[in-house]
C-alpha cells in the first residue's frame, strides 16, 4: 500500500510561529487555500482509494478541494490530529518550540514514555495514529491520502519507517501541503520513498530534482 501523509496548508499560526494544536485550531490563510487548491493537480498521477483527515479545521479545509476532485468522502479521525502542545499551547518562544520539538523526536528515537508537558506521551500519540493507519490498511486500497500535521507526520514516520531516523526527521521540516510518501503496511512495516517532495536515497534526501508530490505547491516554513 502507498500512504501519502500530507501536511495541511498554511495557517495564521504557522505565519506567527505558534504551537497551535487545540481544537478547532486556526483556519487556512489565503495562501493556504491556494496551496490546498493545488493538491488535485499535484496528485493527478495517483490512483487514490481513500482520503482521511484530522478533526482540526486546517486539515479539513485542505482536504476539501481534493475530495471534490476525486469524488471521495472525507473520513475525519481524531487520531490524526497534531501532537498536543499541552502547557506550551499558543506559545512561540524559542524555549517552548525547542521543548516541543525535542519531546516529539525523543519519541521517534524510542523514548515513547516521555510526556509533552500537560499533554500526551509518545506511546499515546502513536497508538491513536496507528489505529487510523490500521483502519486504512483494512480498506484494502492501493493508495491512501492522509491530511494531517507536520510534527505528528514527521515523528510517526521516523518511528515507523525503517529507513528514516529521528535525527533525519528532526532536521527536515515538512512544508505546507507537501508530504511524506511511504510504501508498506502495518504488518510488514514501512519504507519512506520521499520526504517533502524529495526522494530518499539511503540516509540522505536527493535534492537534485522533484520527486513524489510536486514541489510546485507554494510552501512556507513551519
Amino acid at each position: 500500500m502507498r500512504l501519502i501523509l500530507i501536511r495541511h496548508g498554511q495557517t495564521t499560526s504557522n505565519v506567527d510561529g505558534l504551537l497551535d494544536t487545540d481544537e478547532p485550531g486556526a483556519g487556512l490563510t489565503g495562501l493556504g487555500f491556494v496551496q490546498a487548491a493545488g493538491l488535485p493537480d499535484a496528485l493527478g498521477g495517483e490512483s487514490i482509494g481513500v482520503l482521511y483527515t484530522s478533526t482540526l479545521v486546517r486539515a479539513r479545509q485542505t482536504a476539501a478541494p481534493l475530495a471534490a476532485f476525486l469524488g471521495l468522502d472525507v473520513r475525519v479521525r481524531d487520531g490524526l490530529r497534531e501532537v498536543r502542545a499541552g502547557t506550551l499551547e499558543m506559545r512561540g518562544d524559542v524555549a517552548a518550540v525547542e521543548l516541543y520539538r525535542d519531546t516529539t523526536f525523543a519519541w521517534s528515537a524510542g523514548d515513547v514514555d516521555v510526556r509533552m508537558p500537560g499533554a500526551e506521551s509518545g506511546a499515546e500519540v502513536y497508538a491513536r495514529y496507528d489505529a487510523v493507519i490500521d483502519e486504512i490498511a483494512l480498506a484494502g486500497v492501493g493508495t491512501a491520502v492522509v491530511i494531517s500535521h507536520g510534527a505528528v507526520i514527521r515523528s510517526w514516520a521516523a518511528a515507523r519507517a525503517h529507513n528514516v531516523t529521528a535525527d533525519f526527521a528532526a532536521c527536515r521540516p515538512l512544508t505546507n501541503t507537501n508530504a511524506v510518501l511511504l510504501d508498506g503496511s502495518p504488518r510488514d512495516g514501512w519504507h519512506a520513498l520521499t520526504w517533502d517532495g524529495r526522494a530518499i536515497r539511503g540516509p540522505d534526501v536527493d535534492v537534485s530534482g522533484d520527486n513524489g508530490l510536486s514541489r510546485r505547491q507554494v510552501s512556507v516554513p513551519h
